[in-house]
């Protein structure tokens, strides 16, 4: 070595005793060492503690290291290598020295020197000469239960204490000597080992625990195996993380409740936008539908208003008409009488020329004539009605006398089949009215279940809504026993014959305990107008079921899982409906309850019963189930097949009002027949023949007179124009009358239609008729409207409208449903915030305020909130760890820098010494959380929030966090990796560098000590363990006075390896001026004599109990000498 660096170095000399050193260490009652105080006294100098195999030895360092130690660090006997279990504190309180077979020669027991009546003692005396101190430490073993593990106190003194002094004569109560101690002077007494540890390392200077775990490792030291753990374990002090780490998973608690809340917002507002995005389809939809009424309500009085508008350009039309008109009558009335004035000159003429008879012929003709005419009109009308009957027409009287004969049998036929058609008819109406309000009923049920899930009829749901309106109860408080039963999937075979039997026990009301009272008396005072049977429901203790049969009914029904009725359901079916499911009569005949597919029921004892009144798979009477789309569509069939049924009725009612009609018109054909009482009122052809012979003598004498027959061809001239303007006064009278009429209607009908525009609202003019305008081309196409066609085009628009109605009414339905739906998932899904919410469109704008609520207030503060938390809480938390483990990291380099710098003074070899290289771990789960560490805190404190951004860093805190809480699933593993990543001396890999003084340069490098000698390794560990002593129990090179802690158990290390890495290694412990307890067989002294003060000789002449004696080196030489001197 360089002189100058020894210099620097100023190892103590050798005779110096610097720091605390053990000068006596006693045992009492400890193993093999039995019934007295055995004691060692090193006297501050190095101690050869060494004996034969198995005399006692280990059990001595075994005791020191108990004294100094804490209990879960100790592996008793670990140098000789002894198994985990072989010795214990309890073999070695009781003195276990052997075993023996046990009485059934089974197992071996352990033989003790002592039983649990004895107790044991352990006691150091420490003394630092340089200071004058002295430290004593003990403990006090004693068993308080024979089977039990043993007790113990500890004990800190800063006097000298022996056991015979001090922890004798007490009497038979540890407590009292426990009492003892406490009460003298300059004695602690604890009863844990921390407060106890900490106060003796205070005491010796230690600054850690690790120091004295560096202690318990050198007494079984045999080598470096691998430097990185030697360095991590014995050289370096684990940082306490666990506070920091409980402070960032506090953190992230907080900051994940945010998170979750940030979730849940925007989760509601996600379900929520759509929901109410259809409620405002809905209400637009909705208002134009209503618009849509108005309008069809509207049609009549704007209808009203076209037909005024064109019965006003009528009335002006025929106004200028009968204008018309009447100047034409008044011509025509003029010309009349000028004309009749010339007809009667010229019928004087005649007269006075022999025209008289003529005349009174010509009236006779013009009698018969009209005779004729009549007679042929009510032959007409009778031959008519002849034909209508299917009678001959009446050309003779014989056949006029039979019709009348046959027309009293006609009569009473249709009188008898006109009573038959009636009666068939009225039967008919009375079977369509009935399927009517079957379908009505039908049709009103299924938009009730449109509106719900439940099968239950809606006149025993109107009970329930009515109770829990008027008591303030939630309807799901308020269940029917059917809306939480089911038929399974694939037992649907047996759906009809399951609601058969449980078609009651369904339409029950199920009424939860805490509503019974107020339920019970509400039914009692109210007119329920139906029929309502409920189930007071009990709390159902926690008690068995019975057992169901093998084939039960039960067996095939479902409880809504997450129902709170379901346990007394469970109970309830069991008890009521256990009944056997049969597919034969044989199986039928042999249960006590059973149930057959078509539906007979067996209840206990003798009683059957089949209630066929309605058919089983009638879906439209199924009570069961928390679905109804199943009854729906059965009802939408069973009302499919009602309305075809009642076109079939209605088809034959208008076949029977057709058939009652015709037979009313034979009827009245045969009244109107009846009148022609006499065959002579209708006999025309004998006057025919009359006025045939006296027109032939009219002729006759008109030819007898030319003047006569001028005059009466002049007549004629003038008759027929008379004639002729008779009958254009006769046209335009007629056509006058027309015109009256027709302006009569029109003023008529504008009066009706002014009226009816009167009656109507202005506002309903104002608003709807434009919109009706706008329609009127989409509705009508193109088209010319009339007075005449306005009925008909009102019809046709009102159609039209109502088509648009039923189209928009179809789609708000499914819209509707699709609402409720949305409604009950978002319900479901956020109860707590949802309870005083209904499921129902009137409920809209209840969740209108959510979203709003939502968007405008909870979501940003929640956000912000977390924000907050990430930034100023988790994330400068985890910024906070982070910048510890750097400060860690950089703490552990200066610790090898200080280490390196014990090392710099030691001659490894010859010119050379060896340092510690520090080096990055290469280990990926610490360089991942490494990087982890940095990703959380890159620009965490820059102000960044954007919400991107916020988001990746809470994965990434959380990705962190997770795994140091613990995965489900991965707890383990997940806490090795906390251990290992978050402990900074696992980022670090160690190895040693042999170096030339001379210029620093490398020698060799050791990564540890794999590939070398035996020597080598020795050496090596020797060297390693030198510098962790120095650097764990603070020794200050060269001080002559020093509070450093000295004592150092080496246990068999010096006696196993080679002599020459043995000297080294004594030669180096010396320099560094520690006291050594070097424990070694007697084979190895001769290489330990020349470094040690004395000698304690351990013996166990019978095997059962251990001697120690002491003696100086002196004296041992003496004695070696004595036995090698020949004889």
């Amino acid at each position: 070595m360089d002189p100058a660096q020894t210099e620097s170095l100023d190892f103590a000399a050798a005779d110096e005793r610097a720091g605390f050193r053990l000068y006596r260490f006693e045992v009492y009652n400890w193993g093999t060492f039995h019934h007295k105080v055995w004691g060692l006294h090193p006297n501050g100098d190095n101690t050869l503690l060494t004996g034969d195999i198995g005399s006692g030895k280990s059990t001595l360092v075994d005791a020191i290291t108990t004294l100094l130690v804490p209990a879960q660090k100790i592996t008793y006997n670990k140098a000789a290598g002894a198994e985990s279990k072989e010795r214990t504190l309890k073999s070695y309180v009781l003195g276990h020295y052997k075993s023996e077979r046990s009485d059934t020669g089974l197992a071996a027991r352990p033989v003790a020197l002592r039983d649990h009546n004895s107790y044991a003692v352990l006691l150091g005396h420490f003394r630092n000469e340089g200071f004058d101190q002295h430290v004593t430490l003990a403990q006090v073993f004693w068993i308080k239960d024979g089977e039990g593990q043993p007790q113990r106190f500890y004990v800190v003194a800063d006097v000298p204490l022996s056991i015979a002094e001090h922890f004798a004569g007490f009497g038979a109560d540890i407590n009292d000597l426990k009492k003892r101690l406490r009460r003298s002077p300059q004695v602690e007494v604890h009863d844990s080992f921390p407060p106890y540890g900490a106060a003796f390392r205070r005491r010796f200077g230690i600054g850690n625990e690790q120091a004295m775990d560096l202690f318990n490792q050198t007494v079984s030291m045999k080598s470096v195996g691998n430097l990185t753990d030697f360095v991590r374990d014995h050289m370096l002090e684990a940082f306490p993380v666990e506070s920091r780490i409980e402070a960032l998973v506090s953190h992230f608690d907080d900051l994940n409740r945010a998170h979750e809340a940030v979730l849940k917002a925007k989760a509601q507002i996600k379900a929520l936008d759509p929901l109410v995005a259809d409620c405002d389809h809905h209400a637009e939809i909705a208002a134009q539908v209503e618009e849509l009424r108005a309008c069809r309500e509207a049609l009549k009085p704007w209808f009203a208003q076209l037909k005024g508008e064109l019965l006003a350009k009528r009335i002006a039309s025929l106004d200028a008409e009968l204008a018309r008109l009447a100047a034409r009558i008044g011509a025509l009335t003029e010309k009349r009488r000028s004309r009749q004035a010339e007809r009667d000159d010229l019928k004087r003429a005649i007269a006075d020329n022999g025209g008289d008879r003529i005349e009174r012929i010509a009236s006779e003709i013009a009698a018969k004539r009209e005779e004729k005419t009549r007679r042929m009109e009510r032959a007409e009308r009778y031959n008519a009605l002849a034909r209508a009957l299917s009678f001959p027409e009446a050309r003779d009287i014989e056949t006029f006398l039979a019709n009348g004969h046959r027309l009293h049998d006609e009569r009473e036929a249709a009188q008898s089949r006109q009573a038959e058609v009636q009666n068939a008819h009225t039967e008919t109406e009375i079977e369509f009215r009935q399927l009517k309000r079957e379908h009505d009923e039908i049709s009103a049920e299924v938009v009730s279940l449109r509106e719900r899930r439940s099968n239950i009829d809606s006149r025993v749901l109107a009970i329930r809504d009515r109770l829990c309106t008027e008591l303030s109860i939630n309807a799901e408080d308020l269940p029917f026993a059917g809306e939480l039963l089911q038929v399974r999937d694939n037992e649907a075979d047996w759906e009809g014959a399951a609601e058969r039997l449980l078609h009651s026990f369904g339409l029950s009301l199920l009424v939860p305990d805490a509503h019974y009272v107020r339920v019970a008396v509400w039914v009692d005072r109210t007119h329920l107008r139906g029929r309502l049977m409920y189930f007071r429901v009990r709390d159902v203790q926690n008690v068995g079921l019975p057992s169901l049969h093998p084939q039960s009914l039960v067996r095939k029904l479902i409880i809504k899982p997450d129902s709170p009725f379901y346990p007394w359901l469970e109970v309830e079916l069991a008890r009521r409906f256990d009944h056997a499911c049969c597919d034969t009569q044989d199986a039928f005949r042999r249960e006590k309850q059973a149930i057959t597919q078509p539906g007979q029921i067996k209840g206990g004892g003798e009683r059957h019963e089949k209630d066929d009144r309605y058919r089983l798979d009638d879906r439209g009477r199924y009570v069961l189930g928390w679905t109804n789309a199943a009854k729906i569509a059965a009802l939408e069939k069973k009302a499919a097949d009602l309305a075809t049924r009642m076109q079939n009725f209605a088809a034959r009612i208008v076949a029977l009002q057709a058939e009652r009609g015709k037979l009313e018109e034979r009827l009245r054909q045969s009244s109107q027949i009846e009148v022609f009482a006499d065959f002579r009122e209708l006999d025309w052809r004998p006057l025919a023949l009359e006025i045939e012979q006296l027109a032939r003598e009219k002729v006759q004498l008109e030819g007898e007179s030319d003047i006569l027959q001028t005059l009466s061809h002049r007549l004629d001239e003038q008759e027929a124009a008379l004639a002729e303007t008779d009958k254009a006064l006769s046209d335009a009278a007629g056509s006058q009358a027309v015109a009256k009429s027709r302006h009569e209607d029109a003023a008529r009908l504008i009066g009706e239609a002014h009226t009816m525009l009167a009656e109507t609202p202005e506002e309903t003019r104002q608003r709807y008729f434009p919109l009706l305008e706008t329609m009127r081309e989409k509705a009508l196409g193109e088209h010319t409207l009339t007075v005449e066609s306005c009925d008909n085009r009102q019809g046709d628009m009102r159609k039209w409208l109502q088509d648009k109605i039923d189209t928009e009414d179809k789609k708000i339905a499914r819209l509707r449903d699709k609402i409720i739906d949305a409604m009950r998932d978002y319900k479901n899904t956020y109860t707590l915030d949802t309870h005083e919410v209904d499921v129902s469109i009137e409920a809209a704008d209840a969740y209108r305020q959510m979203l709003a609520q939502l968007k405008a207030d909870d979501l940003p503060r929640f956000e912000a909130r977390f924000k907050l938390l990430l930034n100023e809480n988790t994330i400068r938390e985890v910024a906070n760890f982070q910048a510890q483990l750097n400060r860690e990291r950089q703490a552990i380099r200066e610790r090898i820098d200080t280490i390196n710098r014990s090392l710099h003074a030691i001659d490894y070899n010859p010119g050379r010494y060896i340092e510690l290289l520090a080096e990055h771990s290469p280990d990926a789960d610490i360089r991942d959380f490494q990087q982890e560490l940095r990703a959380c805190t890159e620009g965490a404190l820059t102000g960044v929030v954007d919400e991107q951004y916020t988001e990746a860093k809470f994965l990434e805190v959380k990705a962190i966090v997770e795994r140091f809480r613990g995965r489900e699933g991965t707890a383990e593993l997940d806490r090795r990796w906390t251990r290992k990543v978050t402990d900074v001396r696992n980022w670090f890999v160690f190895s040693a560098s042999e170096r030339w003084r001379e210029n620093d340069s490398e020698h060799e490098h050791y990564s540890d000590s794999g590939g070398k000698s035996g020597g080598q390794k020795e050496k090596l560990a020797y060297t390693v363990l030198a510098a962790s002593l120095a650097y764990q129990f603070g020794l200050e090179w060269g001080e002559k006075r020093s509070r450093s802690f000295r004592f150092v158990v080496i246990d068999e290390a010096f006696g196993r390896g080679s002599d020459e890495s043995a000297r080294y290694g004594l030669e180096l412990f010396r320099r560094l001026n520690l006291q050594l307890l070097i424990v070694t067989p007697l084979q190895k002294i001769h290489i330990i004599e020349p470094f040690v003060a004395s000698v304690g000789f351990v013996h166990n002449p019978d095997g059962q109990q251990s001697l120690l004696r002491n003696l100086t080196i002196e004296e041992y030489r003496a004695e070696k000498a004595a036995r090698s001197a020949p004889q």
